[in-house]
């Protein structure tokens, strides 16, 4: 007769307990002096963009929207877009501009482009900010930003909504769809699905919708959450192809009245094959990880971006994502994707949290840690990088930087380095190397987009 195994010894077969999760909406939000939050941004900043929205419609001036190119961006833009129609604005009088692969809103390019569609107003929304000129040079325009990315700067002259000092941080969708809902009455039910799905493009397919944030009940008993997750990912995947044609994503998204309508778009669909195909293509990068074990760097030759960043540009955000969900170290705080084929002669980067530093205390910051790093350089490296360098979110950052001054960025990591306690083990008693078996890299991209058995 078998015995039953026992735990006498202190030895359990029980799984054990995982190390609990903070869910994005746990962090503690700003208060008034009654306890009711203030959020998702200054109440003043919020009324005021409220009304240069009312301002544009009755207008019927030029309206020139110009979102962001992942799915937050282009669902905030679409509910701009049709907040303004709702309050009267007249179809021709709206128009968007997308940015151009590789560029910011910045961009002498951009500023030129936009001026030259004679907007009298201009929203920009989730574009990130920085101190710059005016979007567009001429007296005449009026701008309003709405953005979540971390920034205190802002371009000159500019109407600002920002969300990115109100903990937990709402995504631009979320922020336009607070901003409109209360405009029309028919904002809520025309916008909600877009408002979860922008959301969760940049939250994840897995958010948990706590307050502060609205309940969105509602919107799920009508749009299945699988079909928004769906909807988001045929919605990124033209910005990710050597194509680039945010276009199409923008025209199917405007033309929709559902998250199920997207998901027929037949360019939207030949596009997530393709960046599908290239994903698998890059599935067998390993890692090396800064002498500190503090980074991994992932790097990637591609002209398709993996994945968004956002929040970190076009390279490989999904790598990114993917890849700081499943490695797992005492040390490890950032994944870092680099991708040396996007734009030429340049390193676009994404950076993400990994998953067993999510709860850390205290908390990982990435924009923080990224300039921190530039910062032991002894020359002008953090300006030759320029102004995309860690930009973004303290949870989700990177940049878009020369190959020069990418690879002068990882020699003051030390990536690839030998840890001192990794140096001093490798070394027997009397001095002599210890000799290791070798085995497989078991740390590949294959391990988190290959298909589960």
């Amino acid at each position: 007769m078998k015995r039953k195994a026992t735990d006498s010894q202190g030895f359990s077969e029980a799984k054990r307990q995982k190390e609990p999760v903070s869910e994005y909406c746990d962090v503690e939000p700003r208060k008034y002096d009654d306890g009711a939050p203030v959020w998702p941004a200054s109440p003043k900043a919020i009324e005021d963009a409220r009304a240069f929205l009312k301002e544009c419609a009755t207008s019927q001036l030029k309206i020139l929207i110009v979102p962001d190119k992942d799915a937050d961006g282009l669902d905030a833009g679409v509910i701009v877009h049709r907040t303004l129609r709702c309050l009267g604005a007249s179809p021709d009088s709206i128009d968007v501009h997308l940015v151009k692969k590789g560029n910011s809103i910045h961009d002498e390019e951009e500023r030129e482009v936009m001026k030259a569609k004679s907007p009298k107003y201009i929203i920009v929304v989730d574009q990130g900010s920085r101190a710059a000129p005016s979007v567009v040079e001429s007296s005449d325009v009026k701008s309003l930003i709405i953005d979540h990315h971390l920034s205190d700067e802002f371009p000159n002259g500019a109407m600002v909504v920002s969300a990115c000092h109100y903990p937990p941080v709402a995504t631009s969708a979320l922020l336009t769809y607070e901003i409109c809902k209360n405009l029309h009455p028919d904002i809520a039910s025309l916008c909600g699905y877009l408002c979860a799905m922008g959301t969760h493009g940049d939250l994840g397919n897995t958010f948990k919708w706590k307050p502060p944030f609205p309940d969105m009940t509602e919107v799920f008993k009508t749009h299945t959450k699988k079909a928004i997750n769906e909807a988001v990912s045929l919605l990124n995947a033209p910005r990710r192809t050597a194509k680039f044609d945010v276009i199409s994503a923008w025209e199917a998204l405007l033309a929709a009245n559902s998250p199920k309508e997207v998901l027929s778009n037949r360019r939207l669909l030949s596009a997530r094959a393709e960046i599908n195909e290239e994903v698998e293509r890059q599935t067998h990068t390993a890692p090396k990880f800064s002498k500190d074990g503090k980074i991994a760097v992932f790097r990637i030759h591609t002209l398709n971006p993996s994945k968004d960043i956002k929040h970190a540009r076009q390279a490989t955000r999904l790598t990114s994502m993917n890849q700081a969900g499943h490695l797992k170290s005492s040390k490890l705080e950032i994944v870092l994707v680099a991708n040396t084929g996007y734009l030429p002669d340049m390193v676009n980067f994404s950076c993400r949290i990994a998953r067993c530093a999510r709860n850390r205390d205290p908390p990982v910051n990435i924009i923080s840690s990224l300039k921190a790093v530039a910062e032991l350089d002894t020359t002008d490296l953090t300006r030759r990088m320029g102004e995309s360098f860690a930009r973004g979110h303290k949870e989700a950052s990177g940049g878009i930087v020369p190959v020069k001054e990418f690879e002068e960025l990882m020699a003051l990591m030390k990536v690839g380095e030998k840890s001192d306690a990794a140096e001093g083990e490798g070394r027997g008693k009397k001095g002599g190397k210890k000799t290791v078996e070798k085995s497989p890299q078991k740390n590949t991209l294959s391990n988190y987009f290959g298909k589960k058995s």
